[in-house]
């Protein structure tokens, strides 16, 4: 066994509670934040310069959350997808400018500008609205499934969440603005 190979497993019986941990709290069920720690673990392996990293503990939860937040990222494109277009009438929404069949430059910069700024604007959230909102409208948990998780009582998650969607709200709206006039 390769020196390497040896820090490698002292990093991993090191950090792999403490991750795992970190990550499940942040996903919908066991099976997502295993797959998410198998992801940072093979980043890791992957690394030319293992000894160069400065902080392991900041690096490795920087990773962790790049890979839950690219999880989000496909989620909520899958979940949009499933969405009516048209609003009650008849009018269409700026989900079809985002998820429209026709790849443009403009769709495109469109969809990239959309996600980059949904993503931006849940990172200046507080960590418990974000983490509501997130659970609720990307990984489509219920209130009860959150209260049962977290402990907290329903009511506080709800505020926490309207919370959140008032900031996304105001953060958001020129973007909306651009996009239903395009």
């Amino acid at each position: 066994m390769t020196t390497r190979d040896q820090t490698l497993g002292q990093i991993i019986r090191g950090y792999g509670q403490r991750l795992y941990g970190f990550i499940r709290g942040r996903t919908a069920n066991d099976a997502d934040a295993e797959d998410i720690l198998q992801e940072v673990w093979y980043q890791l392996s992957r690394l030319a310069g293992l000894e160069d990293i400065e902080n392991i503990n900041a690096w490795l939860f920087r990773v962790a959350r790049n890979k839950v937040t690219d999880r989000y990222r496909k989620r909520q494109t899958e979940l949009l997808e499933d969405m009516n277009f048209e609003n009650e009438d008849g009018e269409t929404a700026f989900q079809e400018i985002l998820l429209a069949d026709f790849n443009t430059p403009e769709t495109e910069h469109l969809r990239e500008l959309f996600w980059e700024e949904l993503f931006a604007a849940l990172e200046e959230l507080p960590a418990a609205q974000r983490d509501v909102f997130v659970w609720n409208e990307l990984e489509d948990q219920t209130f009860q499934e959150i209260a049962d998780r977290t402990g907290e009582n329903i009511k506080t998650l709800i505020s926490r969440k309207r919370y959140a969607v008032q900031h996304l709200r105001r953060r958001l709206a020129n973007l909306y603005e651009e996009l239903i006039n395009y």
